[in-house]
């Protein structure tokens, strides 16, 4: 069996997918590091909202994923950006969101961290920032799960020196009952956090976020770095106090930061694990015996799905990566909060497929097809 994909010339190509995929399979727990998947969240298809309605989500499909990265022995960073937090989801369906992961997570034994940001305000003083964190602070510790402290666009907008980035972090990492996650994300993920940590200036700004985690060591657990730079984060991960953990957010260059060289290595929260989720767990237990290679054998042929997920304009990777669970038959539909299927091209749509075919990421090949071909005569290709 062969599909016609459109190519970005408009030029219709044939493209013969492949008929078994890769077999991986549950198994132990991971030993050499520690690994989060960034998931998505699955929308309702019935609901009648607009974009600009509050999320509908369908909770039995989008805690069933989160148990498919569980079984796989991922642990699962829940209401992150990959659940379009500020993007579709508010405060409200973030919370929500919190609660039944986290519960779900107790009942099956699953590893959680929550993301902890200020998204019920657009905007205000730093008093109410700071305010807006110890709300979803509060809440995320209630749960039972571990705390990531996300980048906040208000914090951004109403902070006007390094030093009130760490007067807010301060107050925070001093009230915290557990050591938690920093999470520095670029404005190329989010454009209203240019800027962050007080300066244009990434020297200037690693400075900062530096000396944030060494005024409070014993309170971060570790830190997450979504830059899209490599170099810039093994700086980083070398200058970090002992005990405190990188945890790669780079989901153009994974490989090769979780592996690590003779001085460090990173874990891992990535978006690009919600898609990989199988494979990377297959990965990471080949790395835990020892076998570098194995791992980037694994693993270095999806660094090119990555990048044309994540490519210009990044914060729309999220598109992407519901649409290979679709693909993948993790949930029935396409159809994403916020009316953001309509994010990305479908030469990139058909781009996507055929990498993730490539790659074996589909349990059921043939399933795969039949959806890109339904979406395809959506958009007037026939097969």
């Amino acid at each position: 069996m062969t599909i016609r994909l459109p190519g970005a010339d408009g030029a219709l190509r044939t493209y013969e997918p492949r008929t078994e995929p890769l077999a991986v399979t549950p198994g132990t727990p991971f030993t050499s590091r520690t690994v989060f998947s960034a998931a998505h969240v699955v929308a309702d298809p019935f609901a009648d909202v607009s974009p600009d309605s509050p999320a509908a989500v369908d909770w039995d499909a989008t805690l069933a994923f989160r148990r498919h990265l569980w079984s796989h022995g991922l642990g699962v960073a829940e209401a992150m950006d990959t659940a379009q937090r500020g993007m579709g989801l508010d405060w409200a369906g973030a919370a929500e969101l919190i609660r039944r992961s986290a519960a779900e997570a107790k009942s099956v034994g699953g590893r959680i961290a929550c993301g902890v940001g200020t998204d019920q305000i657009a905007s205000g003083s730093l008093a109410e920032v700071r305010a807006a964190y110890e709300e979803q602070l509060a809440l995320v510790e209630e749960s039972g799960a571990q705390a990531i402290l996300m980048a906040s666009r208000a914090l951004a907008a109403a902070a006007s020196s390094p030093e009130d980035y760490l007067e807010v972090y301060g107050h925070l990492l001093r009230q915290a009952t557990e050591p938690v996650v920093l999470h520095w994300l670029g404005p190329m993920f989010d454009p209203a956090l240019e800027g962050y940590w007080g300066s244009s200036d990434l020297d200037a700004a690693t400075d900062t976020f530096l000396d944030v985690i060494a005024a409070h060591p014993d309170k971060v657990d570790g830190i997450k770095v979504s830059l899209l730079d490599a170099r810039r984060e093994i700086d980083i991960r070398r200058r970090l106090p002992k005990g405190v953990r990188c945890y790669t957010g780079d989901d153009f260059n994974y490989p090769e930061l979780i592996a690590g060289d003779e001085q460090g290595f990173s874990h891992a929260l990535l978006g690009i694990f919600d898609p990989l989720g199988p494979l990377a767990a297959q990965a990471v237990r080949v790395l835990d015996t020892g076998d570098v290679q194995g791992f980037r054998e694994l693993l270095d042929p999806t660094v090119g799905l990555s990048r044309h997920l994540f490519q210009t304009p990044t914060r729309f990777y999220k598109t992407g990566v519901v649409f290979l669970a679709w693909l993948a038959g993790h949930q029935s539909h396409f159809t994403m909060v916020g009316g953001l299927q309509s994010a990305r091209s479908l030469p990139h749509f058909a781009t996507a497929y055929e990498l993730a075919d490539g790659l074996g990421l589909f349990p059921d090949p043939k399933l795969a097809e039949e959806r890109m071909k339904t979406l395809l005569s959506v958009y007037g290709v026939n097969q």
